[in-house]
This record gives structure tokens, C-alpha cells and sequence, in this order.
């Protein structure tokens, strides 16, 4: 337990000799209890931040590995591919790559970008297709960053697309982006 000694002090006055008396005692046992129980309780009672994640579909891992895989078709009205190349940049076209209906453009990551184009395209898609949905083929560059790709992910969500894949790119499309200067060798 703890004490607390008070000193009666001085020295000696005249010559009585006066009894020494005890000091006041304080007993810090409670005071040490409480204080554990309130750094328990705030600890018990605190919520912890969850982190925040998007789901992913994924590919059945039971398929067989060594079977070919197909290039899978998509109509050429239902499908916009985004190729994210490097500095922030993306290369989009609608259509397939050999004959685009919309011919590959280079846009950012803003509102006013890849946010507006994914927003027209999901309207027309469903009048030009006979009621069927917009389709988005993301393909990152080796010199695109994650962050790239977190963030058209994030567009994805916020635009409310339900149909996107995230392929690898192609060498012509590789192309594409040297020939829009978006794929730094550097």
C-alpha cells in the first residue's frame, strides 16, 4: 500500500519534547483498481475500424489447369476496353481492337474522364444491344501502377458497372499505347 508521510518539520524549539505524531495516510489501492477497470472498459467498449474491401469474382480453381483457355467473345456493341497505361493515363475503345466502333482515346482518371465515358457508354450500351449490359475489359500495362487499377476499380463500383473482367494486355494493344504516348519505356 501506499503512504503518505507528512514531516511535522523544523528543528528544535525550547526544550519541550513533543511526541511525534503520525501524518495522514492516503491508501492508493481503490484509486490504482479504478483506473484499471476504466482502461479496460474503454478498451472493451472501443469499436475498431474494419477495413474496407471489394468483392472480386474469381475463376473456379477446380477447372483444369492445362486446358487451352478460349478467347472468350463478347459482342463488339456490349464492350469497352480500358488499357491503363502509365502517368495516370488510360487508353479506352468500344468495339473490339481490329475494327473499333469508337476509336482508341486517351483520358485520365477524373470525373470528367473515365467517369463520363463509362456513364455514356452504360446508357447506349442497353438501347444498342437489345436491353443487354455494358461489358468492361480492364487491362493494366506493365507500366501502369496498383494504384491505377484500385482506382478504376473504385469507378467500376461508383459508376455501378456489373460486368468487368481484368485480362491481360495484349501485344498490339501494348502498341496502342506507344502510339499515344502513355507507355513510358523509363
Amino acid at each position: 500500500m501506499a503512504e503518505l508521510n507528512q514531516d511535522s518539520g523544523g528543528g528544535k524549539k525550547g526544550g519541550k519534547v513533543r511526541s511525534k505524531k503520525n501524518g495522514g495516510r492516503v491508501d492508493l489501492t481503490a484509486m490504482v483498481d479504478l483506473a484499471f477497470l476504466l482502461i479496460t472498459f474503454f478498451m472493451l467498449t472501443t469499436s475498431l475500424n474494419t477495413p474496407q474491401a471489394m468483392d472480386v469474382a474469381m475463376p473456379d480453381k477446380n477447372k483444369d489447369q492445362n486446358e487451352q483457355n478460349p478467347e472468350i467473345e463478347i459482342a463488339d456493341n456490349r464492350s469497352i476496353t480500358l488499357l491503363l497505361g502509365s502517368d495516370n493515363k488510360i487508353v479506352w475503345y468500344y468495339g473490339q481492337l481490329a475494327s473499333p466502333i469508337t476509336p482508341p482515346t486517351v483520358i485520365d482518371y477524373s470525373a470528367e474522364g473515365i467517369r463520363k465515358v463509362l456513364i455514356e457508354k452504360k446508357a447506349q450500351v442497353p438501347k444498342a444491344s437489345g436491353g443487354k449490359d455494358l461489358i468492361v475489359v480492364i487491362r493494366p500495362s506493365d507500366r501502369s501502377v496498383q494504384r491505377n487499377l484500385v482506382d478504376i476499380l473504385d469507378e467500376m463500383k461508383i459508376v455501378d458497372v456489373k460486368r468487368f473482367m481484368i485480362s491481360k494486355i495484349k501485344a498490339e494493344e501494348v502498341e496502342v499505347l506507344k502510339s499515344n504516348q502513355v507507355y513510358n519505356e523509363n
